[in-house]
């Protein structure tokens, strides 16, 4: 099994390589860099952890954090007065569909699409007198 040292790790980290960007058609170097394993990581993990940085003070300095769900902002009366509005709104979505099936049925009625019901006389036994 190949052991790993400390020292040829930290020398590949710190291993110098050249990033050379050219013109295709000239073949002339625009723009030319020296990095390393390590720098590169540094400069990654800067960005990562400069770019969460800001999207947190975004959320805690600015009023964005009142439209997040579930973090926890606003106060009892906001929630109370959220939940009273969903279930004002529920009923009246119920009540204005109520009322057009209301207005369907009266407009058929009017309109003469009723279907016809059936009204025939059932013709049921009698019962018979038994006064002897």
């Amino acid at each position: 099994m190949v052991k790993l040292d400390a020292n040829s790790t930290l020398k590949r980290l710190r291993n110098r390589y050249r990033l050379v960007v050219m013109n295709e058609d000239t073949y002339e170097e625009v723009v030319k860099f020296r990095l390393s394993r390590l720098s590169v990581y540094i400069a990654l993990s800067t960005l990562f952890v400069v770019l969460v940085g800001l999207t947190i003070a975004l959320i805690v300095f600015t009023p964005l954090k009142y439209y997040l769900p579930g973090v926890g902002y606003g106060n009892a009366k906001q929630i109370r007065e959220y939940k009273s509005l969903k279930i004002r709104t529920d009923s009246m979505e119920n009540a204005l569909k109520y009322k057009q099936q209301y207005f369907d049925d009266l407009q058929k009625v009017l309109q003469g699409n009723v279907p016809k019901l059936d009204t025939n006389k059932l013709l049921l036994p009698k019962a018979e007198n038994t006064q002897e």
